[in-house]
């Protein structure tokens, strides 16, 4: 790109209207501070060199961008200070940090979505920039599923950012350990990496190893007049670190098109030098890598004043620390951002093996139960159900209120239609009975001015319903998924609704004030979260539930869920009925799908007891016709403890 295109490409850039991207400060302190998930965007600006937001810090107090703060942020960053009150009410209806986008209807919150979205920005104004594509990882999916799923969006965005927070509030406390988020990170870190193509990678890694052996010549280095990749590697990272810093590079130089020596090509796959782990997540820098670092550096920071004697704990991360310093751009952004990333040496005392510094036996047996369960269930749910059936716990399904009322289809604007979407025409109209069950139920249920919130949405089928069907309501779609919500926007705008907004977030950093919560086949323990939000707002909901046998025990959810499950059925057992749940299809016999709709109706059974515990009244029923959808349950919850009205 020539110098003309360059200077045309940033003039446009500086041109296109600006996301506010809204940040928190912390008050607690004198002077203010920044929380590290505020510290860790600004990393990111600083790193892209972006210009398409306008910074906006947000507190419950009056403060001005002074100098102490100011040494905090990039200088290319245009940035203002607003007060909470006045965030507009979509944003502050979220955690921040938060980006609103010009008309003010569609939000992003979330550390990992408002970071990825920096990094889409930076990919439009400048495609180029081949050291931003490559953050995303492999797949373009670093950081992108929730915290729920993601054992890497869980440390990053919650585990260890959290716990950094707390220690750095009170840095000197006798009690301290390293916790166990920052335990885990060194664990992982020295554990075998996998990529994707490491045959190749491997291979080329042993034929360097019998060079040096035999004392032949060194790996090629980048051409001299070409961008220098970073410093020179420290030793022992080896080929790997030149691996993982020529991915990113914008000026990376080729690897040699020769073929292995046939020796090379000879050895057995399980035979070749494992690789090393380089970066956060194996052996690529990533986006993880770029979260991970501001919040290691206070904590080393902190830990170097405080209790320098734990650093021998953490040899790994000490190595990855100094690692990460080696990527080209990171220096700069850091002290733009204030960060003086001065390298600590690894502590001569021996370090622990990773088995001395494991975590505790509770935390690592709950870390395993979080991803996998208990053991392979064996046999099938009739003991259970019998089990129950003894203790006076029967799956019971309440009547269809309003069992054959149907929204008029067949006057309806051709967006609103699921058949807009790229389903069949049978899927479509199962699609549409499922919907004539959730809307139904939520009209009832609505009041004039309401707000409503469609959890999950996916591509809008519910909410753009809602939204024309109550045109006095506010609607909000919540999906973590964006290109979900893109669909979801086009289909809005061609319906001009204007009682619609978007939020691109895990439901979790959601906080708004609504009235009733609606969710079409919620995976797995998705449910139960939607339900949680519900109650903790006072507010009505109307749920399917999907995916039974991905629910599981997490950090936030415990299963059974009600105290009469919980004095019945262990966890195991409660799996077992989860498991079988799942066994609805339409395929399979029907005393399968029978035996599969009662467990459905079981674990349904659960959570509207554990609900009613809030002074809910819940009703378990079955969407009509019940071919719809292999998962036909259906609970509605009215706060309060009153009755659904019937016909």
């Amino acid at each position: 790109m020539d110098c003309g295109d360059g200077r045309r490409q940033q003039q446009q850039q500086q041109e296109a209207p600006k996301h506010s991207l809204y940040l928190e400060v912390s008050l607690d302190n004198d002077p203010p501070s920044l929380p590290l998930h505020t510290s860790v965007v600004l990393f990111l600006l600083s790193y892209c060199e972006s210009r398409s937001f306008h910074v906006l810090l947000a507190s419950n107090k009056g403060i001005s961008a002074d100098s102490v703060l100011r040494c905090h942020i990039p200088k290319s960053v245009d940035v203002s200070v607003v007060r909470l009150e006045d965030v507009p009410a979509l944003a502050r209806g979220c955690r921040l940090p938060a980006v609103l986008d010009e008309p003010g209807r569609h939000c992003r919150a979330g550390l990992a979505v408002v970071l990825r979205h920096i990094l889409s920005q930076t990919l439009e104004a400048d495609p180029s920039r081949k050291d931003a594509l490559a953050l995303l990882g492999f797949k373009k999916t670093c950081l992108k599923a929730c915290a729920e799923v993601s054992q890497w969006t869980r440390l990053c965005e919650l585990s260890i950012p959290y716990a950094i927070e707390e220690h750095l509030q009170n840095p000197t406390d006798p009690s301290f350990h390293l916790p166990d988020s920052i335990l885990r990170l060194e664990k992982i870190l020295g554990e075998p990496v996998k990529v994707h193509n490491d045959d190749k990678i491997r291979r080329q890694k042993l034929q360097q190893q019998k060079q040096r052996e035999k004392g032949g010549d060194a790996p090629e280095k980048p051409d001299s007049e070409s961008r220098p990749l970073a410093r020179s590697p420290q030793a022992g990272d080896g080929h790997e670190l030149r691996e993982a810093l020529a991915k990113m590079s914008v000026d990376a130089v080729p690897h040699p098109a020769t073929r292995e020596r046939s020796d090379i090509r000879k050895v057995k796959t399980t035979d070749l030098p494992p690789l090393d782990h380089v970066f956060a997540e194996g052996l690529y820098f990533t986006l993880t890598d770029m979260v991970l670092l501001p919040c290691i550096y206070h904590f080393l920071r902190s830990l170097r004043t405080h209790a320098a004697s734990t650093l021998t704990r953490l040899p790994l991360l000490l190595h990855w620390y100094r690692r990460v310093q080696e990527v080209p751009g990171v220096l700069a952004a850091a002290r733009a951002c204030g960060m003086d990333l001065s390298a600590p040496e690894v502590p001569e005392s021996a370090p622990q093996t990773l088995e001395a510094q494991a975590l505790p036996d509770g935390q690592a047996g709950q870390e395993v139960q979080e991803k996998t369960g208990e053991e392979p269930f064996v046999g099938g749910p009739r003991p259970t159900m019998t089990k129950l059936k003894e203790n006076g716990i029967q799956a019971v399904f309440s009547p269809h209120p309003c069992p054959t009322w149907t929204l008029p289809w067949d006057e309806l604007p051709a967006a609103v239609n699921p058949t807009e979407g790229k389903m069949s025409d049978v899927r479509a109209v199962r699609k549409r009975q499922q919907l004539n069950n959730l809307i139904g139920m939520v009209i009832k249920l609505a009041r004039p001015r309401c707000t409503v919130v469609d959890f999950c949405s996916g591509g809008g089928h519910v909410g753009i319903v809602l939204a024309h069907a109550l045109p006095d309501c506010q609607v909000i779609l919540i999906e973590n998924k964006e290109e979900s919500l893109v669909k979801a926007k086009v289909r809005s705008a061609e319906l001009h609704l204007t009682n619609i907004n978007f939020i691109q977030a895990n439901l979790d950093y959601f906080s708004g004030p609504f009235q009733i919560g609606v969710a079409l086949h919620a995976c797995g323990v998705a449910t139960d979260m939607v339900v949680e939000h519900c109650v903790q707002a006072g507010a009505d909901f109307v749920v399917s539930p999907c995916c039974y046998g991905f629910i599981q025990n997490t950090l936030k959810f415990t299963f059974p869920r009600s105290q009469r499950f919980q004095e019945t059925l262990s966890y195991k057992e409660h799996m077992v009925l989860c498991r079988f749940a799942d066994q609805t299809a339409v395929q399979l016999p029907p005393e399968r799908r029978l035996i599969g709709k009662r467990c459905m109706g079981l674990v349904d059974l659960d959570r509207s007891w554990a609900t009613e515990a809030h002074g809910y009244s819940v009703r378990v029923m079955t969407m009509e016709p019940e071919s719809c959808s292999p998962k036909n349950n259906m609970l509605v919850g009215v706060a309060g403890g009153k009755k659904l009205q019937e016909n």
